[in-house]
Parts: structure tokens; sequence; C-alpha cells
């Protein structure tokens, strides 16, 4: 069965989306196209209702809390962090989902999350993550720079008032010098350009077991090499980037794909993000 799919933001420039959606259409033999579709955020009203042309689309950077006025329904992920990344159009009603959760869980299914739990960063994708690891039962600690203590305590009460026995507490990060089970780096610290950069010490890194970095471009970052140095599992952000796809092809399609597949097209984007000099959205 054919469809068109593709995906929404603004500005867009380069992106991944095609490259690992059309890869993922081509395992299950469907004949789709996915392109992308460039809306500026005072367009998107007058364009919403060309979006029903689509059998299912994304959503990046700035429409996933404006797109939800424009749906007929939004799942319980989505309804969770108010926000959109995967619509479906099922017969015409079109219903949003959030699956960067999906992906970031699947990225660390095998590891210790109901452990201790360090996370740097609390912004964007950093607030999902923390909702995530505390449902998972872990003892999160989110390490903070002094500029986000607002911000780390309004998502702690958030946290709290959806689950009430969730342990967690803030430290600024530059503070810590204790063992963690697994670190999570959802700040953009040792991203491209800015490559020799590391979220945490060495110190940190030597008593973990496990390390997660949201970052896909560069494909290693320095926490992930000196991880990796000291023989603990590290894993970057390309496979969320290829499991949050992979979840909205379940939905869109009720699609599924063995490890290998899945591990093939992360590596494939891997390397193109190395073939690249700087990094793009979704």
């Amino acid at each position: 069965m054919s469809g068109k799919y593709t995906l929404i933001g603004y500005p867009l420039g380069h992106s991944m989306s095609p490259l690992i959606h059309e890869r993922l259409f081509d395992l299950s033999g469907r004949e789709a196209s996915y392109d992308l579709t460039e809306i500026a955020p005072e367009e998107l009203a007058e364009k919403a209702r060309s979006l029903r042309e689509f059998k299912g689309f994304n959503i990046t950077i700035p429409h996933k809390q404006s797109i939800i006025p424009f749906l007929d329904e939004i799942g319980e992920s989505a309804a969770r962090y108010r926000s959109v990344n995967c619509v479906v159009n099922d017969g015409g009603r079109l219903i949003g989902y959030n699956t960067d959760c999906d992906g970031f869980c699947r990225s660390v299914e095998d590891y210790p999350m109901d452990g201790k739990v360090l996370l740097v960063g609390c912004g964007g994708v950093g607030r999902m993550m923390a909702i995530e690891a505390a449902r998972s039962g872990a003892d999160l600690t989110i390490g903070i720079i002094p500029c986000d203590k607002e911000r780390a305590a309004a998502l702690t009460q958030e946290i709290l008032d959806m689950k009430p026995d969730a342990r967690i507490r803030t430290v600024l990060t530059a503070d810590l010098d204790e063992s963690f089970d697994v670190i999570l780096n959802a700040s953009p610290v040792g991203m491209y350009p800015r490559t020799d950069a590391c979220p945490v010490s060495d110190a940190l890194i030597e008593k973990c077991s496990y390390v997660f970095d949201v970052i896909y471009n560069p494909v290693e970052t320095l926490l992930m090499k000196k991880a990796r140095a000291l023989g603990k599992t590290a894993r970057g952000g390309a496979a969320m980037l290829v499991l949050q796809a992979v979840k909205a092809h379940e939905l869109w399609d009720g699609d599924l794909y063995t490890e290998e597949q899945i591990d093939e097209i992360i590596r494939a984007t891997e390397q193109e993000v190395m073939k690249q000099s700087g990094g793009g959205q979704k």
C-alpha cells in the first residue's frame, strides 16, 4: 500500500528523517514517499487542513505544541508531555502521539533505570527523560547549572504531582561526587562544533556503569568516548532518533522490525551524520 508522509517544521534545513523513514519503508516493502514540509508558525492555521492528505506525518520545532488544536485526538504519551511529534491519519481523523519517549525508553531498555540515575540537563528533551526515568522507578538526581534552578524545581514538582512516591533531587552538577548506575546527558554539552566538552567529571564517569547521550552529532561524544575507554556501556542519540521513527511506523502501518534491521539503520544514520559538518533537526 502506498502513502504520502512528511515532516513539518520551520526552518527544517538538513534532516535525517527522510533517510531513516525511507529505509524503514524499504524494509517493510511499502511504496511510500517521505518529504519535508516547511511551515512557518504564522502559516500553521492556514495549512493545517492540507495535512490531512498525508497518511502520517512527523513534527519538529516549532510546532510540537501548536499542532495540538488542529488534531482530532491525542494519545496518552502526547497528553503526558503536551507535545506531539508523530501524527496518524486514521480514516481522516488526525491522532497525535509522542514517540520521543518511546525512542528514549527503547534506547535504554537494558539499562538499570530503576537504580541510581544521574540526568544532566532538565529542559526540552531532559524533561521527558526525567519523567520517564521517574516512571521507571529511578532514584533520580538531576544535575544542573545554577541558572536552571527554577526550571528544575518546577520539573521536580511536576514529577511529584504525577508520581508522589518518586525519588528525585536536584544538585549542581559541579558539586557531584558519588557513584551512579546510569548517567544520562540531556544537555547540549559536547555537541558539534564544541566536541571537546564533557558534561560530567571523569570521576563520575569512572564510577558509573551505563551512559546515554542524547546528542547524535558527533556520533561519539567525548562523554561516550571516555565511558567506552573505561569499559562502560555507552549509546548516543542516533539510536533514539531511529527508534522514535520505528515507533512512528508501528503507529502508522503496524510495521515491525528486527533488532538487526534497526541496528543497520542506526549505523547508516551515524555514517550520514559523520559526512556532515553540522547537525540537523529531526
